[in-house]
């Protein structure tokens, strides 16, 4: 890591298509857990032209009819396409056309899962780094905050500024820490009429903002690159459910499973396991076990305990991985039920995670985000003598 290298990470606003499913996903799955903190939920959105189509398995046990849970599902969805701020034509809260296709779990995966197994096979990824105080990579920090920060002025009477926004950041990278800013781009949906000019003035004081003043102004700095971005949201492109999910995560500065998290309840592994690997990875680095760590969990399907799990410190660490690994099999009930328990998931918590991110977020922020605490850490630091 001593070379000096740029990386670059994105993000989108909550008004991406994309980000538009991830919430309405997560907003039915807070719904079902509200009735019954034992449902299940694996809940799919596709957005498009002034349509929304939801599919997906759903159990619980709750007091109210079909009919009944259907019109509660759309109100949802519809509030939510209202919270985001469109009221546009080809996609208005009010008028938008929405078909819901849910459907009951299979038994055949409901078998595993009652029986306390996990509820699929797959390959979970955690990372944490001392890049931030947040111990998350910088580039997807700061790309979060900018678009954070152009939505907060959007919601307080920017009117220029729409909902569907991108961004991406590319920093210098000396020694395997961030010590400049090299490009900053912003696509973001604007009125017609706003010269292209006095947007691009709009975004450079929310990057002036964001941005350490150490660094100075980035070297390239782009602003809607191909002209005007008036047309934008569902009518512009189509979203789904899952579709950004290394904006969620890590920037790409980390490995992915590649299983997304919203519209799934904590018995799906994609999402408890992740959040897990997550919690463990921030407090060993919190710890001063590593500057960086990758933690990998593996699964069966039906299986109560993981097949496996990897720690990975990249040449940072002042305790040899395979002791961590050792340490968390012994010490951390890592089983679905066990993961449940400790990140207290079995709880309408999600629909503040689907956009900017589901790490780096403040333990306790709406009530969510119960993986990002570091109360590990003196435990850790004891069992290692740091």
């Amino acid at each position: 890591m001593s070379r000096e290298y740029i990386f670059t990470s994105e993000s989108v606003s909550e008004g991406h298509p994309d980000k538009i499913c991830d919430q309405i996903s997560d907003t039915i799955v807070d719904l079902y857990l509200g009735l019954d903190p034992n449902a299940r939920v694996a809940a799919e959105v596709l957005a498009t032209t002034n349509r929304i189509i939801i599919a997906g398995e759903v159990r619980a046990r709750h007091a109210l009819s079909e009919t009944a849970l259907f019109a509660k599902i759309e109100q949802a969805a519809r509030d939510k396409i209202r919270s985001i701020g469109y009221e546009q034509d080809g996609f208005h809260w009010e008028n938008v056309e929405i078909t819901n296709l849910l459907h009951c779990q299979s038994p055949n995966i409901a078998q595993g899962v009652d029986a306390e197994g996990a509820g699929d096979q797959g390959i979970m990824f955690g990372y944490a780094c001392d890049e931030t105080p947040e111990l998350m990579p910088a580039t997807l920090v700061y790309a979060h905050r900018i678009l954070q920060s152009l939505s907060k002025a959007r919601r307080s009477g920017e009117e220029r500024l729409l909902p569907d926004a991108k961004s991406q950041v590319s920093l210098l990278y000396s020694d395997g820490q961030p010590i400049g800013v090299d490009t900053v781009l912003v696509s973001t949906q604007h009125r017609k009429g706003v010269a292209l000019e006095t947007l691009k003035k709009l975004v450079a004081k929310h990057v002036r903002e964001i941005l350490p003043s150490t660094w100075g102004f980035p070297r390239k700095f782009f602003v809607n690159p191909t002209g005007d971005f008036v047309i934008g949201g569902p009518k512009g492109d189509a979203g789904l459910t899952g579709r950004k999910i290394i904006v969620d995560t890590y920037g790409g500065a980390a490995v992915h499973g590649g299983g997304a998290f919203s519209g799934k309840d904590a018995t799906k592994m994609d999402r408890s396991a992740a959040y897990m690997c997550r919690y463990l990875a921030k407090n060993i680095v919190a710890a001063g076990l590593a500057r960086n760590c990758t933690i990998q969990i593996c699964y069966a399907i039906g299986v109560v305990q993981p097949l496996a799990i990897y720690v990975n410190t990249h040449h940072t660490g002042s305790v040899e991985a395979r002791l961590i690994e050792r340490w968390l099999m012994n010490n951390i009930d890592l089983s679905p039920r066990g993961i449940i328990r400790r990140l207290d998931l079995a709880r309408p918590i999600y629909q503040p995670t689907a956009s900017y991110g589901h790490f780096g977020r403040a333990a306790g922020e709406q009530g969510s985000f119960t993986w990002e605490a570091t109360d590990l850490l003196p435990t850790l630091q004891q069992e290692f003598a740091q």
